[in-house]
């Protein structure tokens, strides 16, 4: 059994706990369980043979050992199998609509017998949630927005873990005798924040023993269809759709540009080549008249031959691409290589599973030249934030720390408060390096109430970022409604960087934003959201997120050295 899916049972537990309105810090120790094993680098379920090893996890005692033993001897353990009984496992799924709680969903459980989304929508249709208390017709109008947002996201998956089960398929593929090339296309490859299924093309004389290896996977939990050329699989216990296709050598560059998308892109670029006298499909260029092939080898044979430089995967979204290409004005796309540090991470003195050294020799070993520590401020009470008292003494501390090899900056992601106000006063901020300003409360606002309250953050004289602007959890939270014309204007007026927040469940801001934020004249910063050093290698998310915004090297203060960086900070 897997770490993940262990850590899917705990956090299932948990909040099955709450919604049965149990205590919190029974609660959360289920959630801090879950998540050290989902992190944890060692195969728990080879280390249940003797529970001290089990104890030494962070986050896991006696009776959270017991636990993970009863799950790995039978799926699951008694705490969960009660809560079952008494609220259905289809009231978890509640949890995903916006503007409903735990205690929420324990009353329309108690009064309505209702633990489906069908059901809740039926509820909400009928106005009948306005019946129960502290509920009204702005909330009925709120769930049912939510449930068809939750809708359109069911059947998506995160960027992370396409690439994690097209990274697994990949080695186990590669070795394969007469394999030439292997590679992920589709939205993956465009570096989309979700995917909806995985493409992956093959090509060499080996091709067909590669198909023959794919359906054998031992992670292949049904064959959908199966041929000479293509085999289609369900992949893990999440079900994700995975094609394999085996391809011609001389097709390999068309067809990857083909299944690589987007359809937009494909469309755009197959009138181009008609105007210019040719046929564009998966499996070449070629002339319109005697459809003799022209190209299709590789990609960049294809776009130069319609006069084009080679666009890269992340831009092919038919916004303007095609006539940057044409005119030689593509972008010099940022590189995971450009970044030099990572400006947002949390430790022990907060939320996070590691210690400041911890973190800054996990920092060092990818090759960073500087850090910043980010841990929450002291209204995150759940997070053990700090208040001004150890803000002001962890900055002291970080002073000290010239032999840790890596520039460390002090920080704080400080919360930005209904009003506007930051969380911590002005005099503990100026004692830090960097200050990230969020928000992680009072998410339901009317826009222009947002607008003002992040205005008034951005304006602060002593706030450096504005960390994940949006407030969007992928596949699970929409994004707050605000102003964001006017905060990237004013970010950009006052020297605030935007957050590209590299969190695969964030990845804020997206795309097409980073792009308006930059024509408002916004510099970016680029940083995990680290709470573990694995998280570090998030980084590269956010790369490809930033490269979807045609954000360059220049537009990112984290490409700069630590010196470059310190005179960014005099900039505020």
């Amino acid at each position: 059994m897997q770490n993940r899916e262990i850590a899917r049972l705990l956090s299932e537990t948990a909040d099955l706990m709450e919604i049965a309105g149990q205590d919190g810090f029974r609660i959360r120790s289920y959630r801090n369980a879950a998540a050290a094993l989902e992190s944890y680098p060692e195969q728990v379920s080879l280390l249940a043979s003797d529970p001290k090893k089990l104890t030494e996890i962070p986050g896991v005692g006696k009776s959270m050992a017991a636990h993970i033993e009863e799950i790995l001897k039978r799926g699951s353990f008694e705490r969960r199998d009660e809560l079952l009984a008494k609220y259905p496992p289809t009231a978890l799924e509640l949890l995903n609509i916006q503007g409903l709680g735990p205690k929420s969903i324990a009353l329309i459980w108690e009064h309505y017998r209702i633990s489906t989304v069908d059901g809740l929508e039926k509820l909400a249709q009928e106005q009948k949630l306005r019946e129960l208390p502290r509920m009204g017709a702005k909330l009925e109008e709120k769930v049912l927005r939510s449930i068809a947002s939750y809708r359109r996201r069911t059947g998506r998956f995160l960027l992370s873990f396409g690439q994690n089960v097209a990274d697994e398929l990949v080695a186990y593929l590669k070795d394969v005798p007469g394999v030439e090339e292997i590679t992920p296309a589709g939205s993956l490859r465009r570096g989309k924040e979700t995917i909806g299924d995985l493409d992956i093309l093959v090509t060499g004389a080996g091709a067909e023993a590669a198909i023959e290896k794919f359906v054998k996977h031992p992670k292949v939990s049904e064959v959908l269809g199966r041929g000479p050329n293509k085999a289609s699989v369900r992949f893990g216990l999440e079900g994700l759709q995975v094609d394999l296709r085996a391809l011609p050598r001389e097709s390999y560059g068309s067809a990857l540009l083909y299944f690589t998308g987007s359809k937009e892109h494909n469309i755009a670029l197959r009138q181009r080549a008609l105007k210019m006298g040719y046929t564009l499909s998966e499996y070449s260029l070629a002339e319109l008249e005697g459809e003799k092939p022209v190209a299709g080898r590789t990609e960049e044979d294809v776009y130069t031959r319609l006069g084009l430089a080679w666009i890269p995967p992340e831009l092919r979204e038919n916004t303007n691409e095609m006539e940057a290409a044409a005119e030689g004005k593509l972008p010099r796309l940022l590189e995971i290589g450009d970044i030099q540090g990572d400006l947002h991470m949390h430790t022990r003195e907060s939320d996070g599973r590691a210690s400041l050294r911890e973190m800054a020799a996990a920092a060092r070993e990818l090759g960073y030249r500087y850090i910043a520590i980010t841990d929450h401020s002291k209204s995150l009470a759940m997070a053990n934030g700090l208040d001004e008292k150890r803000a002001i003494a962890f900055a002291r501390q970080v002073e000290t720390l010239d032999e840790l090899g890596i520039r460390v900056f002090s920080g704080l992601e400080c919360d930005i408060l209904r009003n506007g106000r930051m969380d911590l006063d002005n005099e503990a901020l100026a004692a830090l390096d960097f200050v990230i300003a969020s928000v992680h409360s009072h998410m339901n606002l009317e826009p222009a109430e947002m607008t003002d309250r992040l205005l008034a953050a951005v304006e602060n004289p002593h706030v450096r970022a504005l960390g994940h602007p949006t407030g969007r959890l992928l596949l699970h939270r929409d994004p707050y409604p605000f102003d964001f014309d006017r905060i990237a204007a004013a970010a950009a007026k006052n020297n605030v960087l935007m957050e590209i927040n590299a969190s695969p469940e964030r990845l804020d801001l997206s795309g097409p934003m980073i792009r308006l934020a930059k024509s408002k004249g916004c510099r970016f910063v680029i940083s995990t959201d680290a709470h573990h050093p694995r998280h570090l290698a998030n980084m590269r998310y956010g790369v490809r997120t930033a490269r979807r915004g045609w954000l360059e090297a220049a537009d990112v203060v984290n490409t700069l050295t630590p010196q470059q960086f310190e005179e960014v900070l005099k900039t505020k």
